[in-house]
């Protein structure tokens, strides 16, 4: 079946939530969640996915990927990419990414941690360029992270 990408509603902040949490407890142990699992799928289905910035990836009737978007003073950040673990290097990524591109004017700006060494692979691969390392202060996390950004 082929892959469905859409805008997320309502009906699918658990899977979204479920999404987000297995990524970052399988692909980022080291950056441990900074918010309990209640917290993280309250703050989903009552801010992230109504913002209406969210795209999901379906696969058979399945989401296993998101993305979200959002604009922050002439800014356009992707605040979050996240694929199953299953479907890692699948090419689910890359049209999450083209779908947020396709929905803004292509110039985005996102934060990664620094030991993220596949993310960091990914979007350099997709033409980001990082501009500005940190020590991890400013995120919840205390992990060092990297500023990416991308220009059309």
């Amino acid at each position: 079946m082929p892959l469905i990408l859409r805008r997320a509603t309502m009906a699918d902040a658990a899977a979204v939530a479920d999404v987000y949490l297995r990524s970052r407890d399988t692909l980022a142990s080291y950056a441990p969640l900074a918010h309990a699992e209640a917290a993280v799928r309250d703050w989903v289905a009552n801010m992230l996915v109504p913002s209406g910035n969210v795209t999901v990836a379906v696969n058979d009737g399945h989401i296993i990927g998101m993305a979200a978007h959002a604009a922050t003073d002439g800014v356009t950040w992707l605040e979050q990419l996240y694929v199953c673990p299953e479907f890692k290097r699948q090419g689910m990524g890359t049209a999450l990414l083209e779908s947020v591109k396709s929905q803004t004017d292509g110039s985005l700006q996102l934060h990664t941690f620094q030991m993220n060494h596949d993310a960091a692979a990914f979007y350099e691969q997709h033409g980001f360029v990082a501009i500005a390392y940190s020590d991890g202060s400013r995120n919840e996390e205390r992990c060092p992270d990297v500023l990416y950004r991308l220009t059309r």
